[in-house]
């Protein structure tokens, strides 16, 4: 598909229906003063303030998603106590739909709660269970995966891998091969367990860290192209992956085909908070790779909407209007 502009590739993000497969969480933040120190342990006392809920993991790639004006459809295996009852009342309040959502007696809703003083991340308590899907849990899940996959017009299907078992080994290999028959581009956010377990997959972005974790490339440094290549190389032949984007931080992006490559340098911001600047890139590249957009302007947006994020405090989504205006500035479309 050819675009005369940004803006016009812009306008068919809003066509685009996205599934997220992967691990949702609520992000907690509780707020107070720390006037004095605890008479029973050598710890600060802290007196609350105020406490806010949020959509974090997967949710927060839907919510980028759906900043960017396409709809998404969260796909996510929560619990159904009280917290599954918070995590459902954060996707009301953010337009989100529940069709996607699977509750399970086995699983336990994550729960994330960062305690803020004066600016300052005291702790964070993370409530969780990150054991793999038991079998019986594992394919009712896949069976309403593929219902929505055989029965809604998807642009694209996303992997955001937390960690928390929700994405098992069988779940990679029966989505994948049914995106693939249907023709649905496949993208993945991936994690430590099951980096090696995705294969035949359209876009892979992990981050630096991810990526010499996952290889094991110890020396691996951030500005070595070469070095970044020839690992990316390895993915692309030994798993039949189209596309590596990789994140490197401070250093930009790096984009791959196997044959080609190109590392995207950051733009200078001021940083206030790098959390959440994954979610929006791999938001960004499910959008644009539905839209038909070259990977290689979908790496230049992400690097730009990435960036853009991190000079917010706190994890938001991009912001659609803004990310336009400074991609319009700074990119041009290629075939």
């Amino acid at each position: 598909m050819n675009y005369r502009d940004i803006k016009d590739a812009f306008d068919a993000f809003n066509e685009q229906k996205i599934l997220v497969i992967g691990d949702s969480m609520i992000d907690s933040y509780l707020w107070g003063d720390v006037e004095r120190i605890s008479p029973e342990a050598p710890v600060p006392v802290i007196t609350k303030t105020r406490r806010e809920s949020r959509l974090g993991g997967a949710a927060n790639v839907a919510l980028n998603i759906k900043a960017l004006g396409a709809e998404p459809i969260l796909a996510s295996a929560i619990g159904n106590g009280e917290k599954a009852i918070l995590f459902k009342k954060l996707l009301r309040e953010n337009h989100l739909s529940k069709q996607g959502i699977f509750e399970s007696n086995s699983r336990s809703t994550t729960i994330k709660t960062r305690i803020i003083s004066h600016n300052q991340h005291l702790l964070r308590i993370d409530e969780e269970v990150n054991e793999p899907l038991d079998s019986e849990t594992e394919q009712a899940f896949l069976n309403h995966l593929l219902y929505i996959i055989n029965n809604e017009q998807l642009n694209a299907i996303v992997f955001e891998d937390y960690d928390k078992g929700s994405i098992t080994p069988v779940i990679i290999d029966k989505i994948v091969e049914r995106a693939n028959d249907k023709g649905i581009p496949t993208l993945v956010d991936p994690k430590k367990r099951n980096y090696l377990l995705y294969k035949n997959v359209t876009l892979f972005k992990p981050n630096f860290k991810e990526l010499v974790e996952g290889l094991k490339l110890d020396t691996l440094e951030k500005t070595d192209e070469e070095g970044i290549l020839k690992a990316a190389r390895v993915m692309h032949k030994e798993q039949n992956i189209q596309w590596m984007m990789v994140t490197l931080s401070e250093a930009g992006i790096f984009i791959s085909n196997g044959t080609n490559s190109k590392r995207i340098r950051a733009k200078i911001r001021d940083i206030s908070d790098v959390s959440g600047a994954g979610d929006t890139i791999i938001g960004i590249a499910a959008v644009g790779l539905a839209a038909d957009l070259s990977p290689w302007t979908i790496a230049e947006i992400s690097n730009i909407g990435g960036g853009q994020v991190c000079e917010k405090a706190g994890i938001v989504p991009v912001n659609k209007e803004q990310l336009l205006e400074e991609s319009r500035d700074h990119i041009q479309l290629e075939k």
